[in-house]
């Protein structure tokens, strides 16, 4: 393995092998602060005036008349304690304890002005018959330090709480333009390739440049040059940020990390300044890796800033640009960024030269969901009876933040029953509960809205069945669930990437049977469709519009169709056809909608009892499965009734949410849903 002669070491962090968490600057200001606090403490007890009572010159002349001070004794004797500079001078003697006995004695001290009592204070004594034992005050200093030591000991205190702002302020002034990038190294960063599931393809083309980095005479023996960067795209939750982690851990290599929103300051000119320093931190450790997470924060579109405003994104832009490839180019030194909007990215950063290789991490596959579970599934405790590729196969759609999501739900669900293990049951809960939100028992429905809603679902449910072209139906229930009082769920048999004009238009169908079955029990229209509404129309729309699914207005695109707007591109564009063509769209998206809707009468009109049925088993049950549906479209029963759960007793109602207020959401691929 070829080591480049250049590198520092990896277990080591960026500010010398010391580790940053511990400062042995604040654990010495903060000994010194309680020496002192100390040494204040055993000096006012112990110093020359420490420990005794103040009495004044009379009250000790008084306390010699009554024979309360001690004379004769050696043990405890009278001084005279004289203090240089000062007219003072200090009687230092000891009072006979009160409580008698074999109680000490207590120390008293008395100021003495020699300037008025020097001759009263020796006649005193020698009255007393009282030898003082002469002494002379010197600790000047210590006085000195116990009368300052107030102030030094704030002053410390001080520096200690706030040193950190002070080291920070001393050079935040000059350290704007410096990058924020992280050096990350081996020690701390566990995660490997074995830790990314389900993004094979995307792996194999990032290992490449790992391994070109640790043997790149393999390649260049071949005249092959090692890419300047790489850009990786996929939508939210695929693993981007993950795999640039485990590029870390794989890579023997330095390896940075950044955000795209740390170039952009307040100051103009500092992103530029960040991204050249940046590149220099990285020419030094080179061969190195340094990974931008959300690059379209500052490689967005130039020229399509909105209301003016100053250029120091694009500013910051141009520096990457040169910085990549330029006049002054880094060798050795490969980007790695992450996106999940490459759309409003600049054209200049996408060409070959800066980011050679766009890779793009995907939404898994069922075989990649199943790869993806076992890898979170090693955290948790799964019960034997638990099958990951029947859950891999019942979460088409999911990303893999969402599938790690579904396993922490399960783990949760399965903690709040007591279980010893995660089973099925609790694994199918947490899905219908990322995907659809927690079930809703507590909601109080009154009992027309519920059959309205039984019905509702049944409609849905049976002309699912009918039709030909729709997925399977897997389950139907009339639970209310996050926003939807009533779901009808289908599952294809496999992972679908297209769409054919059959299956859109008995999905229209289907979609257009719940409002169909609820009028045909109420005998009135209701709110209750609004989403069903929605859902129709927009798939009608792509249909004619992106799919070129209308004979009438042919393999025609009409508007360019994004995911998401950008506005600074977008708000300017003019439409690309006429009013007659958009009087035409129109026209075709309420044919498919009204041809969908008269199909799906027919259906059910034709099968009246058997939606029937279905409503009563679901006001029975509350929720059945797509083969207990099925039974009763074919036979007229349900051979397999669900087991019977015991209701919860129902709270006070919450108001009842509007049917309008639901989100109007795509199906997601391969996924059916149909709220009531």
């Amino acid at each position: 393995m070829a080591q480049p002669e250049n590198r520092p070491n990896d277990n080591r962090s960026s500010n010398g092998g010391q580790d940053p968490s511990f400062n042995w600057r604040g654990v010495v200001l903060f000994a010194i602060a309680v020496m002192l606090i100390g040494g204040a403490f055993v000096f006012n007890k112990s110093g020359p005036m420490g420990g005794s009572t103040e009495m004044t010159y009379p009250a000790f002349a008084e306390a010699l008349k009554k024979n309360e001070i001690i004379k004769d004794d050696p043990r405890y004797p009278v001084s005279l304690v004289a203090q240089p500079g000062s007219a003072n001078e200090l009687i230092r003697a000891f009072r006979k304890s009160s409580a008698g006995g074999a109680a000490l004695p207590e120390e008293v001290r008395v100021q003495v002005n020699l300037m008025y009592l020097q001759d009263n204070l020796y006649w005193l004594l020698n009255e007393n018959g009282i030898k003082p034992v002469q002494k002379e005050d010197n600790n000047m200093i210590a006085g000195a330090l116990f009368s300052f030591l107030p102030i030094l000991l704030f002053i410390v205190v001080l520096y200690f709480l706030f040193r950190q702002q002070i080291r920070m302020a001393g050079k935040g002034a000059m350290s704007f333009g410096k990058s924020k990038a992280k050096m990350m190294s081996r020690d701390k960063n566990k995660i490997t390739f074995k830790d990314v599931a389900g993004v094979e393809e995307a792996k194999e083309e990032v290992s490449e440049i790992v391994e070109f980095l640790r043997d790149p005479k393999k390649f260049q023996k071949l005249g092959g040059r090692i890419p300047k960067g790489v850009l990786m795209v996929g939508n939210p939750g695929t693993g981007k940020t993950l795999l640039a982690r485990a590029i870390a851990g794989e890579a023997d290599v330095p390896f940075f990390s950044i955000s795209g929103s740390d170039f952009v300051e307040m100051f103009v000119g500092v992103g530029a300044s960040r991204v050249r320093d940046m590149f220099e931190q990285g020419k030094k450790a080179a061969p190195c890796l340094i990974f931008i997470d959300e690059i379209d924060a500052v490689g967005r579109h130039r020229g399509h800033g909105l209301g003016g405003g100053h250029d120091e994104r694009e500013q910051t832009l141009n520096a990457l640009l040169v910085e990549m490839d330029g006049f002054d180019t880094q060798d050795g030194v490969i980007i790695i960024a992450a996106t999940n909007r490459p759309d409003v990215l600049d054209p200049a950063l996408l060409r070959p030269g800066r980011f050679d290789r766009q890779v793009t991490v995907n939404l898994p596959d069922v075989k990649g969901r199943e790869e993806i579970l076992r890898v979170h599934a090693k955290k948790v405790k799964l019960a034997d009876s638990v099958d990951l590729a029947v859950i891999a196969r019942g979460t088409p759609g999911f990303s893999g933040a969402e599938l790690a999501n579904l396993i922490n739900e399960a783990a949760l669900i399965a903690a709040r029953l007591d279980l010893k293990g995660i089973t099925n049951a609790e694994l199918e809960e947490a899905r219908d509960k990322v995907r659809w939100g927690r079930e809703r028992r507590s909601l109080a429905m009154s009992e027309k809205e519920k059959i309205s809603t039984a019905w509702h679902e049944a409609g849905h449910a049976l002309v699912s069945v009918l039709l030909e072209h729709t997925d399977p139906l897997h389950k139907v229930t009339i639970i209310p669930r996050g926003r939807a009082l009533g779901v009808t769920m289908s599952l294809p048999e496999g992972d679908q990437y297209s769409f054919a004009r059959k299956e859109a238009l008995d999905r229209l169908a289907m979609t257009a049977a719940g409002r169909i079955a609820e009028e045909l029990y109420t005998k009135d229209l209701s709110t209750g469709a609004s989403n069903d509404i929605k859902q129709m129309t927009r798939l009608a729309r792509k249909m004619v519009c992106e799919w070129g699914m209308s004979e009438r207005l042919g393999m025609v695109e009409y508007g360019e169709h994004e995911d998401y707007v950008f506005l600074g591109r977008d708000i300017n564009k003019a439409r690309d056809y006429s009013e007659a063509t958009a009087q035409d769209i129109d026209r075709e998206v309420r044919r498919l909608v009204d041809e969908a809707y008269a199909r799906a009468k027919d259906l059910i009109m034709a099968n009246r009892d058997k939606v029937e049925l279905i409503a009563k088993a679901l006001l029975e049950f509350e929720t059945l499965d797509g083969a207990q549906v099925k039974e009763i479209i074919e036979t007229g029963e349900m051979k397999t009734p669900p087991p019977t759960v015991p209701k919860p007793p129902r709270s006070e109602p919450p108001p009842l949410p509007v049917a309008d207020e639901k989100p109007a959401e795509d199906f997601p691929p391969g996924l059916t849903e149909q709220p009531a």
